[in-house]
């Protein structure tokens, strides 16, 4: 794993090297991605059928057969082990509690003109949810996507998951089942976000697409953006870890393991200004590592992306933590409340020993869709606010209205948009003629 001092020279080159951007791969998988939209658009379910049984090594005659009925979800509900069942339902209601106190109401005000103006706050109407299903199955991001879009007060909630070899996990479908999801397909990959996006024969359209997926989904997303509202383009998991050596460096490993163990594309960084301690982390990742079941991924993952960076202070870490503009930022130290206060730019922040990343994944409340390769500089974690519209409400009186229409002609004259003008001079000559 690599070892970085912020003192070298060449520290910011060797940190922008971390980046896995590839300019060829991501060409390639941007026209692979058109083809497939532009193929779902036209023929709907025939090609969403096509490209299932290819990708998913399946043999459907008919989308009706990808197609989980409620029944289905609920035998998976009641059929789980007490203990799974008794979790999956405390980290629902935990999300469900934290997401209540996002709801926004609409308002309005009357200003001195007697004009009425305000806010119009309404649920969107249709919702599709992508939930991964490839190299592991996410039964979390059914409830960090599905119950946000509940408490919004969203209509409609479509599912997508991808089943290779046709295998679904019981866990998933439960979780579906819990969160209120209301129609489930068993399809993934672009093909399954221009069903949700295009609409087909049997994938209702849907107004707005959530949730995570490898590069063929998150490009899906990206192209089919202005048809339909996106969350955001998610890449691999992140963490960024500041260290003052305080924590337990066991817990910090796997804490960076947690992630790498994601996806050989994850980031983990640790920034810590003790050097012994980086050292003694250095050791317990070499010890650690042959135990791990996914270990291969995560030697892959940490010796990409990974790093443990010598700094010269907790200061120093917290500048470079507000540059990179992590997914997940763990303030590891004695005192995070004086570090929390200069943080600008992370998607969830987790403060002390005790605050592991990985409770953010499963059940401390927050949504784990968060953003990742910086957009944390201008983006915010998943939210009910994601899954409701705000209208402007504007109500002029006619006193009002033609005090707001003098001025306005004087601007639309300025543009030299006549009919903008002559529109607001109506109101005006209305109260004068009167």
């Amino acid at each position: 794993m690599r070892r970085l001092s912020s003192a070298s020279n060449s520290f910011s080159e060797e940190l922008s090297s971390l980046s896995i951007i590839d300019s060829e791969q991501y060409a390639g998988v941007s026209r692979v991605v058109s083809e497939i939209l532009v193929d779902v658009r036209a023929r709907g379910d025939d090609a969403l059928r096509e490209y299932t049984n290819k990708f998913d090594r399946l043999e459907c005659r008919s989308i009706s057969e990808l197609e989980v009925g409620t029944d289905q979800s609920q035998a998976a509900f009641d059929a789980l082990p007490d203990e799974q069942r008794l979790a999956l339902q405390a980290a629902a209601q935990r999300i469900e509690n934290y997401h209540v106190h996002q709801k926004q109401s609409s308002w309005s005000y009357t200003d001195d003109l007697g004009n009425v103006l305000g806010q119009k706050v309404s649920a969107i109407d249709r919702v599709g949810v992508y939930v991964p299903g490839g190299q592991a199955a996410y039964p979390s991001t059914v409830l960090m996507t599905v119950i946000p879009a509940r408490v919004a007060g969203v209509s409609e909630i479509v599912m997508v998951v991808p089943t290779p070899d046709g295998k679904m996990n019981g866990l998933v479908l439960a979780a579906a089942h819990l969160a209120g999801v209301d129609r489930i397909f068993t399809v993934g990959g672009a093909q399954a976000i221009a069903a949700l996006a295009y609409g087909t024969q049997s994938v209702p359209a849907v107004d707005k697409i959530v949730g995570p997926g490898n590069a063929y989904v998150t490009e899906a997303k990206r192209a089919v953006f202005g048809v339909v509202g996106i969350d955001l383009i998610a890449g691999p998991s992140e963490i960024l870890i500041i260290a003052d050596g305080s924590v337990e460096p066991e817990w910090l490993v796997m804490d960076m393991f947690s992630q790498a163990e994601h996806s050989a594309d994850a980031q983990s960084l640790l920034m810590c200004p003790d050097l012994a301690y980086l050292d003694c982390v250095d050791q317990l990742l070499e010890q650690q590592l042959p135990r791990m079941l996914r270990a291969d991924i995560i030697r892959e993952s940490l010796g990409k992306r990974g790093a443990l960076i010598h700094t010269r202070d907790l200061d120093e870490a917290l500048a470079i933590s507000n540059d990179l503009a992590p997914e997940h930022l763990e303030l590891a130290v004695a005192d995070p409340d004086r570090l929390l206060q200069s943080v600008r730019n992370a998607g969830a922040i987790f403060c002390g020993a005790h605050s592991s990343e990985v409770l953010g994944d499963y059940a401390a409340g927050p949504s784990h869709v968060l953003p990742t390769y910086g957009a944390a500089r201008f983006s915010s974690a998943l939210g009910v606010y994601d899954f409701q519209k705000r209208s402007s409400l504007i109500q002029c009186t006619p006193h009002g209205g033609a005090a707001i229409a003098k001025i306005s002609e004087v601007l639309a004259t300025g543009e030299g948009l006549q009919a903008h003008a002559e529109a607001a001079k109506l109101r005006v000559n209305y109260l004068r003629d009167r």
